[in-house]
This record gives structure tokens, C-alpha cells and sequence, in this order.
């Protein structure tokens, strides 16, 4: 009698299986295909090529949006799991020696909009080093830093908030005000504004322009963070400056047309402690190279 043929197992391309991840979490294959540094269709090619090799339909696309199937569910854990081992394994001999707890300070903006998808590509490449993060208004942090309870800050600074020295830029963005879409906050008189205390370089940029133009306004909402700025916006109870980059769905920019003066453009920076270790640089030069690449491509 003969024996039955063993068919070895597939082995799973670590490289696809991060593709596969990035999907996952992006819900959209551009989106992943700007995380992995390769274009759609080449992860089109990739996600077909799992699929056949685990005869298994992982991703239901329509025109719009990518959801996991069961299938695709049950292989997502599993490759969280692998790829989280290859870091543990390679770590111990890429990088053995940074390691460290680094004290990042982030204004809050920066840390509702891209701090956690840095900190996340940060982790894949360096699992040995801790980042606890102080999110806070950007005088704060400098002082924190002065007072050496943080490692590393970045900050926003304006015309009205001058950058010092010792900051080395990250990013230039324009300042826009933004909106409720089809709102119409932009037409009260006083204008009701959406902004934090003194000190925050948004604020006064904001303040400054409309004091040039003749504009009567009024602080209607103080919130130290996007978060609930954003829902003010939203609400058509104020209109606030923003970064363009932060304008989401149902928020708009406003400008001229709109009766609106020109807020110009802010900095966010990055000052480094004097003393900073090596895991603390690591971070520095992990900051400068993803801002590198929105300044030169607009995509993170």
C-alpha cells in the first residue's frame, strides 16, 4: 500500500503578511500601500498572491471600503503575532544596544493627528526603547523641557510665538480657518471663535489677523485640545484656526470669500535636551525622517 503524500505547509511572507496588517488597520489599499512604501496595484499583487496561497478570501472590496472577512479576522491575529516576534528576534541583534525610556512631549494637535501612527512605525523598529508621551500646549512643553521632566518636545511655533534657537523645524503648514460645512458661524458679528488661552501660537495668529482687518470676535468655546474644537466646529457654534492638514469630514476651510483674513503659517518643531542619549536621538531622527517624507511627498 503506498503512503499518502505530506504536502508541506506554505510558509507566509513576513513582508505580505505587514502589507496585509497595514489593510487591516488603514481600511483602505493606498493608505497601506503609502505605509509599506509600495504602490497599489504591487499590493493588490500581494494580497492576491496570500489569498491563492491560503486558498481563502481575506478582504471584501467595494468602491469605498476594505472589510475583513472571517477569514481574514482569524489571519489577523496571527500575523500581529509573527510580526511582533520577527521585531522581538531581530531586536535583539539590529539593535541590542538602544534601549531606554524616552519622555516626548507633543502638542495636542500633532498628537491627535499623526503622534500615533509615529510612535506605532517608531515601535516596529525599535521594541527596546519606551516612549511615554506628555501631550500639553507648546509653552508648556518647552518649560517641561527647561525643567528637564521631558527628553525630547516638539512644539508650534508663529509670527506671534517666535522660535528660539535651538528648534529645529519639522514641518511648515498654512493656517487656515476652518468651519462647519454649509455653516454659517463665519457670518455673526461678533465672530465666535474657537480657541485655547494666551500663549498658543494658532491663537495668536487668529487674533493678530482679525485685529488688522477690523474684525470684532469673541472666544465662544475654550478647549485645550483639537478634539473638542472640532466639535464646536461641527456644531456651527464657532469657527477655529487650524492646520489644513486637520480639516476632516464636515469641516471646511473658509478664507477671503468668507470675509475672512489671512492666518499665514505655522512651524511645528523639535527640541532635543542637551544631554540626550542615544535612545533618545533615535527618536529625534525617527521624527525627522517621517516629516521628511510629508514635506517632500504629503503623505506619512
Amino acid at each position: 500500500m503506498t503512503a499518502p503524500m505530506h504536502h508541506p505547509l506554505p510558509i507566509l511572507d513576513l513582508d505580505v503578511l505587514r502589507t496585509f496588517v497595514m489593510i487591516a488597520e488603514t481600511g483602505s489599499f493606498s493608505a497601506a500601500a503609502n505605509a509599506v512604501f509600495r504602490t497599489p496595484s504591487a499590493v493588490s499583487m500581494q494580497i492576491k498572491k496570500l489569498e491563492e496561497t491560503l486558498s481563502a478570501t481575506l478582504l471584501e472590496r467595494d468602491a469605498r471600503s476594505v472589510a475583513l472577512t472571517s477569514d481574514g479576522e482569524m489571519l489577523l491575529g496571527y500575523a500581529r503575532r509573527l510580526l511582533a516576534l520577527n521585531r522581538e528576534a531581530a531586536a535583539k541583534f539590529v539593535a541590542p544596544t538602544v534601549s531606554g525610556v524616552v519622555r516626548l512631549g507633543s502638542p495636542d494637535d500633532v498628537g491627535e493627528w499623526v503622534l500615533p501612527f509615529v510612535l506605532k512605525r517608531f515601535a516596529e523598529t525599535h521594541p527596546n526603547v519606551t516612549v511615554d508621551v506628555v501631550i500639553d500646549q507648546s509653552v508648556n512643553l518647552r518649560k517641561r523641557l527647561d525643567e528637564r521632566r521631558l527628553d525630547i518636545t516638539m512644539i508650534n511655533v508663529s509670527n506671534t510665538v517666535p522660535k528660539t534657537n535651538d528648534v529645529e523645524v519639522l514641518m511648515t503648514e498654512q493656517l487656515v480657518w476652518a468651519g462647519a460645512k454649509c455653516g454659517t458661524a463665519h457670518e455673526r458679528d461678533p465672530l465666535p471663535l474657537s480657541m485655547w488661552e494666551e500663549g498658543c501660537a494658532w491663537r495668536g495668529n487668529a487674533s493678530e489677523a482679525l485685529e488688522k482687518a477690523g474684525r470684532n470676535y469673541r472666544v465662544a468655546y475654550m478647549s485645550a485640545h483639537t478634539t473638542g474644537q472640532r466639535s464646536a466646529i461641527l456644531a456651527d457654534l464657532a469657527i477655529a484656526p487650524f492646520g489644513r492638514t486637520l480639516l476632516g469630514e464636515g469641516i471646511v476651510a473658509l478664507g477671503p470669500e468668507h470675509g475672512l483674513p489671512p492666518l499665514g503659517s505655522y512651524q511645528l518643531g523639535v527640541v532635543v535636551a542637551k544631554d540626550a542619549g542615544q535612545h533618545v536621538q533615535v527618536v529625534a531622527e525617527h521624527l525627522r525622517g517621517i516629516f521628511e517624507k510629508y514635506e517632500r511627498t504629503g503623505k506619512f
